[in-house]
């Protein structure tokens, strides 16, 4: 229950507050945002193109490679500009309908990450378990059908947010301590009951990116115990070779959820400038180290890029 002594009503335009409590160096905090937007753009970008250009590469795994840079670069575009033109322009009014539309669209693309790295674990346990049958069981129909679902429940979770948050009829304060609308940010500053939006905040997150970890470990459980089955050493270390560049980006990923709840538990709370850094960092390292996980790992990314760079320095 949040009661409120003054509060106001549903407001026009909420107040975009960027790092509370750092606002003297939002314009130094911006350069490694900047840096790292631009990478991330580039690099996610690169990954595209070589897929799309590269024959060889018109496989299941790298085209739900393709997939995830796709999402990554959503993901950034609604999040990166909007915090930049807080940190440089000073801009931190934003309207409650394009308030309610950004929370839809961040948390719809963070779920639809969550998704596709669920179907890459799918993808590695048939290449190791069932690899003479690997094309035929992921064809292009199976993926297509896969992305959709990815797509599709993001969606049906994500919808009741923005309309739960309209809802809301008075609130403490139209300042947002938040660098972008996050739901439980604006959730937070609202007046009266809000027992029912923190049961949904949660209940997405457990059917969601809970059960897609869930699904994860399982997966590579089956992975590794059909893997140590194989009795020739230099086998295993080839079969496990493949899973490398995904589990870096299945630990980088999850890492802060788990960080994050398990402080929760424990009752462990950050400063408030501390806590939306990385919130923010939470939405931007994982695009940006994405594409240099699987372009440093995966030799034909690597082989296709030095081409490209090649030809244009001929």
């Amino acid at each position: 229950m949040s009661a409120c002594n003054n509060s106001v009503p549903q407001p026009l335009v909420f107040i975009l507050d960027g790092i509370p409590g750092l606002e003297s160096s939002h314009g130094w905090i911006s350069v490694p945002f900047f840096l790292a937007f631009i990478i991330t753009v580039i690099g996610n970008v690169t990954i595209l193109y070589i897929i799309q250009e590269e024959k060889s590469l018109q496989e299941p795994m790298f085209l739900l490679l393709a997939m995830l840079s796709a999402v990554d670069l959503s993901l950034v575009s609604v999040t990166v500009p909007r915090m930049l033109a807080i940190f440089w322009m000073n801009a931190k009014e934003i309207s409650f309908n394009a308030c309610l539309t950004q929370m839809f669209f961040v948390s719809s693309f963070y779920v639809m990450e969550s998704g596709i790295l669920l179907a890459m674990a799918f993808d590695r346990f048939v290449a190791i378990w069932n690899p003479l049958r690997y094309t035929t069981i992921l064809d292009n129909n199976i993926l297509l059908k896969m992305a959709l679902a990815v797509v599709a429940r993001a969606v049906a979770v994500l919808t009741p947010a923005p309309i739960l948050a309209k809802s809301l009829e008075s609130f403490q304060t139209h300042v947002i301590a938040y660098s972008y609308c996050a739901y439980m940010a604006v959730v937070k500053i609202a007046c009266g009951d809000i027992s029912n939006h923190i049961v949904h905040g949660l209940m997405v997150i457990v059917a969601s990116v809970g059960l897609d970890l869930f699904f994860i470990i399982l997966s590579y459980g089956m992975i590794l115990h059909a893997v140590f089955r194989i009795p020739s050493w230099e086998a295993r270390s080839k079969a496990l070779s493949t899973c490398g560049s995904h589990l870096c980006i299945i630990a980088l990923f999850y890492s802060p959820v788990v960080f994050s709840v398990l402080a929760q538990i424990l009752g462990y709370h950050m400063a408030p400038h501390l806590q939306t850094i990385f919130d923010n960092l939470y939405f931007l390292v994982p695009p940006m180290i994405n594409p240099l996980i699987y372009g440093a790992r995966i030799q034909q990314i690597w082989e296709r890029v030095l081409r490209i760079l090649h030809c244009h320095r001929d």
